[in-house]
């Protein structure tokens, strides 16, 4: 074997091999390519998850109380306390310690005091309890109206500063200026009676509208008094809480008090390679509460028994690290493994078409190489020396195109991702690639079997071989749809769909000869020529292109599973966007407030907006029938008609205005029976009777309600949008009954419940998103948390998975239908010469130039039906199969698995494309064959 026979037969076989080379280079370079995007969307969706977790609330925090009487007099620097938040970081090493900082947010909370001077006016209250707070970040939520914020650096000789809000120094009675005498509770084992302290209002302040960073989240007291009962005598509590300056901790220790609750906050900066640093961060957090009280603390105090710890020289408590970056994390780690596991569908079916066009290319080459294979035997060449010069010509370019593949799709790669390339998949694609070519070779050059059996048992050995190998396959398929099914698709099942496609295709290979032979049955009475000969052929050539339907259903199959992919994905994120906000809008506050009064919020609209306010409290309930305490429940109070006008076509609504709609105006007294929905589980733990409640109504005497269940709450009714906002504020599983809001007039006003206001935006002039805004905050006060539901899809579809994934499989779709269109051309090209020789055959007998165009058809229009059939097939197949494990809700959002949705629309098209493009093919022979001349004609007669 010489250089100059390898550069022949190379040239002989260039176009081959420049395919060869084009399939193994593009393989390359995706596995360098592919994966430094798809981390990059992967960063996109973390860092999109972890800056809005951060902008309600700080991910990782630690607290301690600082120990004041260790020294004489009792003291304590709270200005360097807080600053030292800087220092926790020292415990985390590596890329770690770069990735968690210092917020600067750092600030003390006392417990309540109890408020002795001046009295409150109005209701008797039992007492008064007053909290206290050193937030920093109020600043941007709090606008000053009289008065200025209290000082960080109080005077020397003056009392502690402290602001209020309006709302409080209305229920106290105070304004600027006024002085709070409060009285602290006694630190235990030091004192022995309450020490006292004197506050002085240096201002009030009124709510901003900047309540979209969760500032206002479990601080809602800062605004707004809370009253609740006395826990052991009768009365009413009046619980408020204002903001003091840096020092006020300091003033108050010098004063005897106890040292309060101080939080540092550290700040995740996950940029760039979020995925990475996330996986880096996770190690240390894990063990970071080990590590700093390790560090921080040693022995116990003195005084209180408890761990003391030392914090910029200060003496605390111990250190408690409050971390719900893991628990994030986590979660986003199980949603990307299932975004994983949906991209592996696409992955794996791009593999096997490429694989399918490799192996159609290869084979083209050994049939156009066949004669020359021959006449080589005939002389006396080895099979090893045929193989062997095969791979001579190939391996080379093999090679040559995987390196340029591999160092152009690491070049085109976006650096600084959490994806690395893949050295390994692509070392293996090139592999296989190589190895092909001499298998298919040796399988075609190899010496045959001495004569010795008849032909008779030949046969019955190659029927059976191939029932024992398509009997494997369908069992391999069957076996991976059960194995998928019970443990959920991952990166090995992603396989699946493609055994799946091969079953279908080998079912298609069974079945359409079958069908075209029941054909050949009624053409063979018509007088027809043509249509005889071209069913006949193609019947007889489908077992020929096997791979090149193989490549057409897996292709489309592909395509139509991942528009139902898309579709699903799209059609359920409206879904969970609207199950977000309730309505076109929504506006949630801690307790049962009342909406402050205007058009929208009085029945009427304002500025083509329609309301409806629904109210939830949490009872204790008695079963009328067995007496059986069912605690907690949500109670949910609505006006039916608010809710029929808000959402006109909702279930529920309908069915709440029917049972529960009461005439205008009217109100149910206290010993009315109150009209119920009740929920599958509540309903079941009282199957007969009603319900009964005792609740205690804050200054007044205990109210008895008896509830009265008219329906049962169907899956549809709890899955309506307008429960939402309602259920996002109960723990999973929390029995759920709605009644009128004609009975709220009985029903006492509790701290711990909550006001949501449904909002509808309707018209002629719609009202967008910031009026929609606008009219939540004046309804229900700055303090409101308000959901627009075209924000929430923004969201949804702007998710860095979502588009990853839609990423994948566009790309994937194109590529592999670029392949499949090459393993198609090559593979008609490989079977033309079989159709030009039947058509030659019959012009030499007088066949017309439209009768062989027919002819041409006839022979392709089989396998352009069987592709586009098997391939719808596979495309809406493969998503019922998976459909108990196939989760998109964390895509979608909403209580519930969304329902697929199949794009019929895209299926009819890629199925027309398909179809279309098989019947182009045949119109490109039927030209190339009227350009023959005779001689040629005879020639391939």
């Amino acid at each position: 074997m010489t250089l100059r026979l390898i550069r022949r037969e190379a040239r002989g076989d260039l176009p081959l091999l420049a395919c060869l080379a084009v399939l193994v280079l593009v393989l390359t370079a995706l596995c360098a390519w592919a994966p430094a995007v798809a981390g990059r969307q992967e960063d996109r969706a973390l860092q999109q998850r972890v800056d809005a977790a951060q902008a309600q609330a700080p991910l990782i925090s630690l607290s301690a109380t600082p120990e004041v009487f260790n020294t004489t007099p009792p003291a304590v620097d709270m200005a360097g306390l807080l600053a030292a938040g800087g220092t926790f970081t020292e415990q985390l090493h590596g890329p770690a310690a770069r990735r968690l900082t210092f917020a600067g947010g750092a600030g003390y909370d006392y417990n309540q005091a109890s408020l002795t001077a001046p009295q409150p006016p109005g209701p008797a209250h039992t007492s008064t309890e007053l909290a206290i707070s050193y937030l920093p970040s109020a600043g941007a939520h709090v606008r000053y109206v009289g008065g200025h914020a209290p000082a960080d650096l109080t005077p020397a000789g003056t009392a502690p500063q402290i602001g209020l809000s309006q709302a409080t120094a209305r229920a106290l009675g105070v304004r600027v200026g006024s002085r709070l005498t409060l009285e602290f509770p006694a630190t235990p084992a030091v004192q022995d009676a309450p020490p006292h302290a004197t506050l002085l209002v240096s201002g009030v302040y009124r709510p901003t509208s900047a309540a979209d960073d969760g500032f206002w989240a479990g601080r809602e007291t800062l605004d707004q008094p809370l009253r609740h009962p006395a826990e052991r005598s009768a009365g009413t509590v009046l619980a408020v809480r204002g903001l003091v300056g840096l020092d006020a901790a300091d003033l108050l220790s010098g004063a005897g008090v106890g040292g309060p609750r101080v939080t540092w906050h550290l700040r995740a900066d996950l940029s760039g390679a979020a995925l990475d640093q996330a996986r880096a961060l996770a190690g240390p957090l894990s063990h970071y509460s080990a590590e700093l009280s390790g560090d921080r603390c040693q022995g116990a105090d003195w005084i209180t028994g408890d761990i003391s710890c030392h914090v910029g020289g200060q003496a605390t408590g111990p250190l408690l690290v409050t971390d719900f970056l893991t628990p994030l994390l986590t979660t986003f780690t199980a949603q990307d493994h299932q975004a994983r596991a949906l991209a592996a569908f696409a992955v794996d079916a791009l593999a096997a078409v490429a694989l399918a066009t490799v192996a159609v290319a290869v084979r083209l080459l050994l049939r156009r190489r066949h004669a020359h294979l021959r006449l080589q035997r005939a002389r006396g060449a080895s099979t090893t020396r045929l193989v062997l010069l095969r791979c001579a010509v190939a391996w080379p370019v093999v090679l040559i195109a995987a390196a340029l593949g591999w160092a152009a799709g690491r070049a085109l790669a976006p650096a600084g991702t959490s994806g690395a390339p893949l050295p390994v998949p692509a070392a293996v694609a090139a592999a296989v690639v190589a190895l092909v070519v001499p298998l298919m070779t040796w399988s075609a050059v190899r010496e045959p079997r001495r004569p010795g059996r008849l032909r008779r048992s030949r046969r019955r050995t190659a029927v059976g071989r191939r029932v024992v190998l398509e009997s494997t396959v369908l069992l391999a398929a069957a076996a991976g749809v059960v194995a998928l099914r019970s443990q959920g698709p991952d990166g090995i099942l992603g396989a699946v769909p493609v055994l799946v496609a091969l079953a279908v295709v080998l079912v298609l290979l069974r079945v359409y000869p079958l069908v075209l032979r029941l054909v050949l049955r009624q053409i063979r009475r018509g007088r027809g020529t043509v249509g005889f000969v071209g069913t006949a052929r193609a019947a007889h050539d489908a077992p020929a292109t096997g791979l090149a339907l193989f490549v057409l259903v897996l292709t489309l199959g592909t395509a139509v599973f991942g528009g139902l992919v898309q579709r699903t994905i799209g059609d359920g994120a409206a879904t969970g966007a609207a199950w977000t906000a309730g309505a076109d809008a929504s506006a949630t506050v801690a307790g049962t407030v009342a909406p402050v009064p205007g058009d929208a919020t009085s029945g009427g609209t304002s500025g083509g907006i329609r309301t409806a306010v629904q109210r939830l409290r949490t009872f204790e309930l008695v079963g009328q029938a067995d007496g059986a305490v069912v605690a907690p429940v949500a109670v949910v109070t609505v006006d039916p008609r608010q809710l029929a006008a808000v959402a006109p076509k909702s279930p529920l609504a309908g069915a709440l205005l029917s049972k529960l709609a009461v005439p205008p105006g009217s109100r149910i007294g206290a010993d009315a029976t109150l009209p119920s929905f009740l929920s599958p589980d509540l309903r079941a733990s009282e199957r007969t009777g009603g319900f009964t409640s005792t609740v205690l109504a804050p200054g007044q005497r205990s109210v008895n309600l008896v509830l009265k269940p008219v329906a049962t709450l169907t899956a549809a009714e709890l899955r309506d949008p307008l429960l939402g906002p309602v259920t996002a504020r109960l723990p999973a599983g929390t029995p759920l009954l709605i009644t009128t809001a004609a009975a709220e007039p009985v029903m006492p006003d509790q701290s711990s419940g909550t006001t949501v206001l449904l909002l509808k935006s309707g018209g002629p002039a719609a009202a967008g998103a910031p009026a929609l805004r606008a009219e939540a905050a004046r309804a229900l006060g700055p303090l409101a948390r308000i959901q627009v539901r075209s924000a929430a899809l923004g969201t949804l579809r702007e998710d860095g998975l979502t588009r990853g994934l839609a990423t994948i499989y566009t790309t994937g779709s194109i590529l592999a239908a670029l392949f499949g269109l090459l393993a198609l051309a090559l593979e008609l090209t490989l079977t033309s010469p079989e159709r030009g020789r039947t058509t030659s055959y019959l012009r030499t007998l007088g066949l017309g130039g439209g009768a062989a165009a027919t002819l041409h058809f006839l022979q392709l229009l089989p396998l352009a039906v069987a592709s586009a059939v098997g391939g719808a097939l596979l495309g809406l197949l493969v998503p019922r199969l998976m459909a108990g494990t196939l989760d998109l809700r964390q895509f979608t959002g909403g209580p519930a698995q969304p329902a697929l949705r199949t794009d019929y629309s895209l299926t009819l098209a890629l199925v027309l494309g398909v179809t279309a493009l098989i019947l182009a093919a045949a119109a490109t022979e039927t030209v190339l064959a009227r350009r023959r001349r005779l001689g040629a004609v005879l020639r391939l007669a």
